[in-house]
């Protein structure tokens, strides 16, 4: 398929724009530069949605977490929640990053998002974002009723490393009698930190995300190489798959994570997992967070919205 043409001319953008390479900066900086792009990207947060910034224990300290509820729900009303992790390779984002995302999926699905500010890498190396992401989706299924949501409806997602995250933080709930979830959103999950599919060579450069910023984010993340196999880093070495909850896997077509989010869809469904698989093949890595500039965006958050709502609330029992 052809690269769309609305990602070639973000590309041009970004070649005119002449920034340096997040290669070649401090995280400190690379995280500046990456906020620096955010605002003309997403546009303003949609109207119909409250919004309110709190902290939540962990054994590591309070985690800060963005609560949307749309405005549309009753004020007592117990609503279905999803558990949303922001990419940003666990080096940069924050809960700004991806704020029009999560107020649209919360408006559009008719529940309530919350958005993880986990720990970034390198000043939290592996598995700071992972215990974050795992204490916040304790905490939320803890406390349903004190927070005004279904705990028995709940969902978790991400996009990148988010999606990285939350496809981790479905096994270990699987494993560990954690809260039951009703589906896992992975956009674009990194899934394998070991190997390097075939689309790593396709995409390796030109196409924004590439193979060196990938290693780049590793490195930050998990200096010990040792540990990349750990499914907590790539779900997609995990011993099984089989028990999750369904999913819904949209990958990229110009993208170097392309092939391993076929991978780990392919995997949960013949374990016995259901999972579907959406790619949008004209489009680059991370194109979910970029409505202002790419048509795919704005259809991929309304076909999230659609299989959360599906889920959490038109199969209520």
């Amino acid at each position: 398929m052809a690269l769309d043409p609305e990602s070639q001319r973000l590309l041009d953008l970004m070649a005119a724009a002449n920034r340096p390479a997040w290669i070649t900066l401090t995280p400190e900086a690379a995280r500046e530069q990456y906020l620096s792009t955010r605002a003309g990207a997403q546009g303003p947060r949609p109207d119909g949605v409250t919004v309110i910034d709190r902290g939540i224990p962990s054994p590591s300290g309070p985690v800060k977490v963005r609560i949307y509820r749309p405005i549309s729900a009753l004020g007592d009303a117990e609503l279905p929640a999803l558990v949303f992790a922001h990419g940003g390779g666990w080096v940069f984002g924050n809960l700004d990053s991806h704020d029009v995302l999560c107020a649209q999926l919360a408006i559009e699905a008719g529940i309530v998002v919350f958005a993880i500010d986990y720990r970034l890498a390198p000043e939290a190396p592996f598995p700071g974002a992972f215990d974050d992401v795992v204490a916040a989706l304790k905490w939320v299924g803890d406390n349903g009723r004190q927070i005004g949501i279904d705990s028995s409806r709940l969902a978790i997602g991400g996009d990148s490393a988010g999606g990285n995250l939350a496809a981790a933080a479905s096994i270990w709930a699987r494993d560990n009698d954690g809260p039951r979830l009703r589906l896992q959103v992975l956009a674009y999950p990194v899934t394998d930190a070991v190997a390097r599919a075939e689309s790593y060579r396709l995409y390796n450069d030109g196409f924004g995300l590439n193979a060196p910023t990938m290693e780049w984010f590793f490195d930050h993340y998990t200096p010990d190489k040792a540990t990349r196999d750990d499914w907590r880093v790539s779900p997609l070495r995990a011993k099984s798959l089989a028990g999750l909850p369904p999913a819904l896997v949209i990958t990229a077509g110009y993208d170097p994570l392309r092939d391993e989010g076929r991978a780990y869809a392919w995997r949960l469904q013949k374990e016995g997992t259901l999972a579907d698989l959406v790619e949008f093949g004209g489009m680059l890595h991370g194109f979910l967070s970029s409505p202002m500039l790419l048509h795919g965006a704005r259809r991929g958050a309304a076909i999230c919205a659609a299989a959360l709502r599906e889920a959490l609330v038109l199969r209520a029992g």
